[in-house]
Order: C-alpha cells, then structure tokens, then sequence
C-alpha cells in the first residue's frame, strides 16, 4: 500500500465483431499531469484472430515470498493473458519498455489440452509454487473444468491441479487462505453453456452455476462443497480477505431467479470446525423499466437486473465495490465488519436502460464492468465490456468501449476524474485492467 503510485494500466482489448481482427494488449497513462494522461499510449496486436482476451495476470507476486515455496529472485515483469475462446495463452514481458510490451510466448491450445485436460483458460492468479489458471472446460469444450499449473520463470504449463474433484463440475474463479491451507473455487458454466450467449432455457431451469467449493490447497483434494441455492446463478468473482490470519471472502451472484436481483456472499469458517460456511449479506434489487426500453432478453420481467459481473476489495480489507453492469452502477461499500457491509459510495456511469453519462461525455452504453483498484486504494479503474455474446444480448446496438477512473476519499466515496476518459476504436471492447507494479487483485500474502 505504500508503493509508488502506479503510471501505467495493462488493459485486455477484445474483438468486438467477432473474428474479424486479432484482439490486443493496451497501455494507458495513468500519471496524472502527463501529457498523455487518460490516453492510450501503446498497443500489441496478438498474432491469430479470435482469442476473445480474459482475466489475465502477473507472474510474481508477494506469496513468492512464501517460506514453504520460496522465490525470492523472482520479479514482477511478466503478464500471462488467456485467450477464452481460443484456448490460446500469450506472455508479454514488460520490463524492457513498459509502455510497449513485448510478447515473448504463446502456448497453443493443443499444448494446453495434451498437458492438463482443459481447454479455455478463463483467470490467472499468481501463487506461491507456480501460476494457477481456472479453465472452463476440458479439451473437448465440454465439462468439467477445473485448474491447472504453470511454470513461474519458463510459463511450461505443468499439468492438471487436482488430484480429487471431488463433485465439482464447473468452474470461473479460484482464489485461496494461504494460513488455512484452502483453496476456494466458484461456477459459470461449461464453453457450451456460455460461448453463444446466455441460454434462457439454462437460466430458468437453474443450471448455471451455484456452489462454492473449498480444496486441501496442499493436498489438492476437494474439501467441502457450499449450495447458494439454485435460484442463485452464477457464483463468478472471488475475493478472500488479504491478511492471512483472516478466514472469511466475498463471493459476486450475478442473479437472482426470484427476483433478478444480484447479491454479494460472505464465506467464513464455521468456529473450530474444518466446515464453511456462506451466507448473503448485500443484496441489490433490480430497477422497473418501461418494456419498450429493454432487451428482448429482458422485455417480459420489464425490470432492469444489476448484474454483478465483478468486485474487488481493497488491500487494506476495508472496501467492497461491486460493479453492478446492468443497472449502470458501482457500488462501494465498508466491510469492516464483512458479516455488516455498509453501503458509502456509489457512481452511476451507463445502464441497458439510465445510459448515465460520464462528466465527459455524452449518455453512455455498457455500464460498470471490471473494476480494478490501486493498491493505496485511492483509484478505481473501470470498463465495460463483458463477452462478446453476452454483449449483444444485454446491449444489442454493441458496446462502445470506455474506461474510467475515479477517486476514493480515504473515509469513503467516490466520484469520477472528469480528466479520464478513454474511449477505445470502435472495433475493440476494453475488458480487464492490471495495474503497473500490482493492484488490489494481483497478490495473495503470507504475513498480515
């Protein structure tokens, strides 16, 4: 938290027609008083078409230095980015011009099947013996997914990670307790559930996915899995509590089939026991919209659901922001207390139905979508491209790509820089940021 503050941002820049051109790498000023502040300054097309870029990462970081696994010599210069659809992943280096990295391997996606099963690499989080991506599918597109290992320094891709699945079957995130020896993973769906959009019949038959699953991180064994309940589809982002002596994390629901609301989970463990437990502790209703004004998707429940798509916390363990990519908002709340989250701050930026603007703009489509924070915990960096699939069913006119930054007061609240505006050639769709030096989402600790 009181490191330098970063200069630059890596964002993933996605196809947004549909194979027509190779998806790229961006850098972005993000030093304010630059000349080129808020700006695009560097670019790095990937070599084939059709990757669709996801939650890419770093290849270090602070568990490297764990006394179980240790790495001391290692550096942080590397990002590892995942293709989902194609199943192809790239390694930029960036140590010789950060502004302009250079792409130094590419793992092609029979490699990647013949080496662990998978296919479709989704996240990439850096741990203490190696890179853990998420995959979620196996190498035929089908389920399950599940997780795989890749080399720190040579990015060999080592091979499948657990030894016993136990019943775990989809897949999306996976995060861990370091000082409980727990790994934590979370469901979307198998490649054919996702790859062409949402399918309705799925969603209203509650067949995306709705379980926690907690892992023997060492031992590499399913422990314990956790039903939010069938109604409650899509268990995507992961964020456990940084300090290590903390067991307890928060889980995004992206919808609600009562009512289309979307919710935040805390997990936690349960006294003395090896058990965890979860339970909802932020719930965020959909908005009534005229039907005329909504999707085909959507026209019949004429509301407009909020669609929590991701949420970061900050280093410090003090603030939650849950972007809400429906509805147009960020929410940011205090989990001091994470069984009592109290709301602080919220920035409405587009929405399928408000298309709020940005003090730089004009009425925005897209909404909230990554959120990405410094590790001082002072900025929040967003975007609003989701999937490409997704995209067109929630905002059929397409999405114009934009990213944003906003300020955070150290007692709470946020507004946006009216300084930062980006918005990207209409045939890329930011999707996720990484922060130069790190963020609030790169490192997992061993000490608190």
């Amino acid at each position: 938290m009181q490191a330098p503050a970063e200069t630059l941002a890596y964002v993933a820049l996605l196809d947004a027609v549909g194979a027509k051109r190779p998806d790229a790498l961006g850098v972005v000023d993000v030093e304010p008083g630059s000349t080129s502040y808020g700006q695009l300054i560097g670019q790095v097309d990937l070599p084939n078409v059709g990757d669709e870029l996801h939650h890419f990462g770093w290849n270090a970081c602070s568990s490297c230095l764990c006394p179980y696994a240790p790495h001391p010599h290692m550096e942080r210069r590397y990002l590892v980015v995942p293709g989902l659809r194609s199943s192809r992943i790239h390694v930029f280096d960036v140590k010789p011009d950060p502004r302009q990295p250079r792409l130094v391997k590419v793992i092609e996606p029979d490699v990647l099947a013949a080496r662990t099963g998978y296919s479709r690499p989704h996240t990439i989080h850096c741990g203490p013996e190696g890179i853990y991506a998420t995959a979620l599918g196996n190498a035929e597109g089908k389920g399950p997914g599940g997780i795989f290992l890749m080399d720190h320094e040579t990015f060999e891709v080592r091979g499948r990670w657990e030894v016993d699945r136990g019943p775990q079957q989809f897949a999306y995130d996976a995060w861990w307790h370091l000082g409980y020896d727990t790994l934590v993973s979370s469901e979307w769906g198998t490649p054919e559930m996702i790859e062409e959009g949402l399918v309705p019949e799925l969603l209203l038959e509650g067949k995306y996915g709705h379980h926690l699953h907690f892992w023997d991180l060492q031992r590499r064994r399913h422990r314990q899995a956790v039903d939010l309940g069938a109604q409650q589809q899509m268990v995507l982002e992961l964020r456990p509590a940084h300090d290590p002596t903390k067991a307890y994390g928060f889980a995004g629901v992206v919808l609600s089939l009562e009512d289309l609301s979307a919710s935040v989970w805390l997990w936690h463990k349960s006294g003395d026991s090896e058990d965890w437990k979860a339970r909802k502790v932020i719930e965020i209703p959909a908005e009534p919209a005229a039907e005329e004004s909504l999707p085909p998707l959507l026209k019949a429940f004429k509301a407009v659901p909020p669609l929590v798509t991701d949420i970061d916390l900050s280093l410090d363990d003090r603030f939650l922001y849950v972007s809400c990519w429906g509805t147009g908002e960020l929410r940011q709340y205090d989990v001091s207390d994470p069984f009592q989250p109290v709301q602080t701050g919220s920035c409405r930026l587009g929405g399928i139905v408000a298309r709020a603007a940005h003090p730089a703009s004009g009425p925005l489509n897209g909404g909230p979508q990554m959120v990405e924070l410094s590790r001082d915990g002072r900025r929040v960096y967003l975007t609003n491209s989701l999937y490409r699939a997704w995209d067109e069913q929630f905002y059929p006119e397409g999405i114009a790509g934009w990213m944003v930054k906003l300020d955070v007061a150290p007692a709470g609240g946020m507004q946006p820089d009216p300084n930062f505006f980006l918005s990207f050639d209409p045939s890329l769709r930011p999707h996720q940021v990484r922060l130069e030096g790190g963020d609030a989402s790169s490192d997992s600790f061993c000490y608190p």
